[in-house]
């Protein structure tokens, strides 16, 4: 792998795994997909690092179970819809004199929800293999 690339993915990795922990602070943001993401990035560029996001304590089983069978949590997926929709409570409040920026968030917080809740829950994965 190219030194130039090689350091791009490690830079990628370590500037989501700085997402992920702000949003260990702030219940708005997401921690796990930020994860995920520095988890592909790791992998690609540095084993190391991927084995040490992946065998961490709290995360590491999210991100094994993402990876391997594309599932959310239940109480993942009730989590992120619930911090969405203050979220967008948040921005109707705050925004109220930008409807354009109101209908964009809106969109984008309905897609993204709409995605979480159609992936799979890990009981349900488990079932459907057996």
């Amino acid at each position: 792998m190219q030194r130039v690339k090689r350091r791009f993915l490690i830079a990628i990795g370590w500037l989501m795994v700085g997402l992920a922990i702000i949003g260990l602070a702030l219940p708005v943001m997401p921690t796990v997909p930020f994860l995920i993401v520095a988890a592909a990035a790791f992998a690609r560029s540095s084993p190391e690092l991927e084995a040490r996001l992946m065998e961490h304590p709290h995360f590491g089983p999210h991100l094994t179970r993402w990876r391997r069978e594309g599932a959310i949590s239940l109480p993942a997926k009730i989590l992120a819809v619930a911090a969405m929709g203050c979220s967008m409570v948040s921005v109707l409040l705050f925004a109220a004199a930008w409807p354009w920026i109101q209908l964009g968030v809106g969109l984008v917080l309905a897609c993204c929800a709409i995605f979480v809740i159609t992936r799979p829950s890990p009981a349900s994965v488990r079932t459907e293999n057996r």
